[in-house]
């Protein structure tokens, strides 16, 4: 089995893409041993491109998601949106977002004026990261106007599967509804890219009380 193919996960909306993607990685994922970063561990990853028709959908998180909307729209949005960090914090997404330029709303601006362009690209992580002991998973958050919806294209360098990606996906999707309204358009897939979507070893009984239930 060739392990650096990606696979293809088409879902109709979120809660849908989590349990695919976490049964796929479960059942036919190869082993990863993580060696650096923040946690060292045996893990089950696939490379993957997460394809997902209709993310506006609601609800936003599957029922046994290990989050809560509460968590989203009192937290995670705050990390994903706004240009501060606490002292403990060495960056947010938010910040990166933000500055040193308004990506968020340089971007809205370029489609008000063009939405036939290729070139709003949003990007999270910098040179420096390299010497971060924890990069940013979010690396890049690509952008295209077709067919009148406002579609992202999402890609993380490492993605914690089972608590990570559907609090991602959720937040992603709260920031794709906001820039569509601004620009003036539907928000409309989401079509989401990593090289390394994983599930820990701890997680191993989680996942099967959600997938064999």
């Amino acid at each position: 089995m060739d392990t650096t193919k990606p696979r293809l996960i088409e879902a109709w909306d979120l809660p849908q893409a989590w349990f695919f993607a976490i049964k796929t990685i479960y059942e036919s994922g190869v082993l990863f041993k993580v060696e650096s970063g923040s946690e060292i561990t045996d893990t089950k990853k696939i490379a993957m491109v997460l394809s997902i028709s209709h993310p506006e959908n609601r609800p936003l998180l599957h029922e046994q998601a290990p989050c809560d909307l509460a968590y989203i729209e009192n937290t995670y949005l705050d990390y994903l949106f706004e240009d501060t960090k606490t002292k403990e914090e060495s960056y947010t997404y938010g910040q990166r977002l933000r500055k040193p330029v308004d990506q968020i709303q340089k971007v809205i601006e370029g489609y008000k004026r063009v939405k036939g362009t290729r070139q709003n690209t949003i990007v999270v992580r910098i040179p420096q990261d390299l010497d971060e002991p924890e990069p940013p998973c979010l690396t890049i958050i690509d952008t295209e106007i077709m067919d009148g919806r406002l579609v992202f294209y999402p890609y993380f360098r490492s993605w914690d599967c089972f608590a990570g990606l559907p609090a991602n996906l959720a937040g992603l999707q709260y920031l794709k509804e906001y820039m569509a309204m601004e620009i003036g358009v539907a928000p409309g897939a989401t079509v989401a890219m990593s090289k390394n979507l994983h599930l820990y070893q701890r997680q191993f009984g989680h996942v099967e009380q959600v997938i064999y239930r």
